[in-house]
Formats: C-alpha cells, structure tokens, sequence
C-alpha cells in the first residue's frame, strides 16, 4: 500500500502525517484491495472560517474513489474525507462479486 500526502503551498506538518498513515492503514487493513491513496492539504483564504482543505483519492480495481471537505481545521477537514470514503467503499464492496 503507497501513500502519498502533499501539502500544497504550504509548509509540511509532520504530525499531520503520522495522522494520516494511522488512519489509512486501519482502513487498507478492512478494504485490503486498496491500491494507493493520494492525499492533499490546501490552504483557501475563506471569510467565513473555513478554508482548511483536504483531498483523498484511492486507487483500486475500477473506477477511482475521490472526496473532498472544506473544514475549519485539517484535522477535522481529514475525518470527514475519511467518513466520505468509507461510505464509498462499502458501497463498492457491496457491489463487488466473488469469484468461485
């Protein structure tokens, strides 16, 4: 499983990626057909508060899996993301069928 996190223009938050391996690895662990997943943080100039952006792709067999959030913190623009994408996947498990 590769992982790629960039932050665009913006300087690198190490914890930020220690955050974000624990995460995607407990989901790679329950969705094992997880190819590679492509993570970005940007940061908007927002007059309402937010602007904290965080784009996840994941790469598996078919189609690509994307979701985006616009949150007040990177932290939490990431969870949402994440609950995006698991939603995703069991739909897309569901859809699967096994081979016999």
């Amino acid at each position: 499983m590769q992982i790629n996190i960039q932050f665009v223009q913006m300087p690198t938050s190490e914890t930020m990626e220690g955050y974000v391996h624990e995460k995607l690895n407990k989901l790679f662990k329950k969705y094992d057909w997880i190819i590679k997943s492509d993570v970005f943080f940007k940061k908007e100039n927002d007059p309402k508060g937010k602007g904290k952006i965080c784009d996840v792709e994941l790469s598996l067999p078919g189609p690509k899996l994307y979701a985006t959030s616009n949150e007040k913190n990177f932290e939490s623009a990431f969870k949402e993301t994440l609950s995006d994408l698991e939603r995703q996947l069991k739909k897309r498990k569901q859809e699967m069928k096994p081979y016999i």
